[in-house]
């Protein structure tokens, strides 16, 4: 059922633009409550864990304790890295939570820029996700890389990926594109797995609904492509699955909504 969405393409604009416009359905105002759900499966009894969020427009869940504490993630050590296209949405995520911020230049990825509140437990990054992570050739056979962490941030020990995964053109799910210069530019689920910690831990959230009655995007994920996505280098579990059709949904044409999260981790090594 993939075919019916292979084609469907989202330019870089287009998100840019429904800031603009205030189009925004995909935001929202709560913590997101499978993340509560599954908050201690991320966090195993770790703390001062370095959180990565992939798309994350103004999401609450980076400022926001989960369940009943209600503190920052910062209070308990954490810290948020996030990566988003739209500097309105990074704007609105520091105004609207009453959080002073800085405003940089980042050299490594020319055009973009780094956002981070007062004590740099939040870092906020303006630019193209694509941006974040490469790909180089290790030997003169085209087909051998190596994976490379961000040259911005580093790895991360927990991703929290709604509304990320969901939103990436599904042809740019699994490829590796040619970059500009002599790397290549690592597309969504190779990226993601270079940017993970060998502790890592990987909250995926997915949707799965009837494609031929929505074009998306949110985008159509079946737990199938999850592990042909990362399977070969991570170990998936489902954690759980709920019926989230709502009356936005129907709108959309749909008759049926199962929003599914993962959790993945690396494999070890051999």
């Amino acid at each position: 059922m993939l075919e019916q969405q292979a084609d469907r393409v989202m330019e870089l604009s287009e998100w840019s633009q429904r800031w603009q416009e205030n189009k925004i359905g995909f935001h929202q105002p709560e913590v997101h409550s499978m993340l509560q759900t599954n908050y201690e499966a991320v966090v195993n009894g770790r703390s001062a864990v370095r959180w990565f969020f992939p798309l994350c427009g103004k999401a609450v869940d980076m400022k926001c304790w989960l369940c009943l504490t209600r503190l920052r993630l910062a209070d308990l050590g954490h810290s948020v890295v996030g990566v988003e296209i739209s500097e309105m949405a990074i704007r609105q995520f520091f105004q609207e939570n009453k959080m002073t911020f800085s405003e940089e230049d980042v050299p490594a990825v020319p055009g973009a820029k780094v956002f981070q509140n007062s004590d740099r437990s939040v870092s906020l990054y303006q630019c193209d996700l694509f941006s974040f992570s490469r790909f180089r050739e290790t030997s003169a056979v085209s087909e051998r890389f190596c994976l490379c962490c961000s040259a911005v941030a580093g790895r991360f020990g927990a991703i929290w990926d709604r509304g990320s995964l969901v939103a990436i053109n599904p042809r740019d799910r699994d490829r590796v594109s040619p970059g500009p210069d002599v790397s290549s530019v690592l597309r969504y689920a190779a990226l993601i797995v270079s940017l993970m910690a060998p502790d890592c831990r990987y909250l995926l959230d997915t949707l799965l609904y009837n494609p031929e009655l929505y074009k998306g995007p949110p985008f159509f994920v079946p737990d199938e492509q999850v592990q042909s996505l990362f399977g070969g280098r991570c170990d998936v579990e489902l954690l759980q699955s709920v019926d989230a059709l709502t009356d936005r949904q129907r709108a959309w044409g749909l008759d049926a909504l199962t929003e599914n999260v993962h959790l993945l981790t690396l494999k070890a090594a051999n």
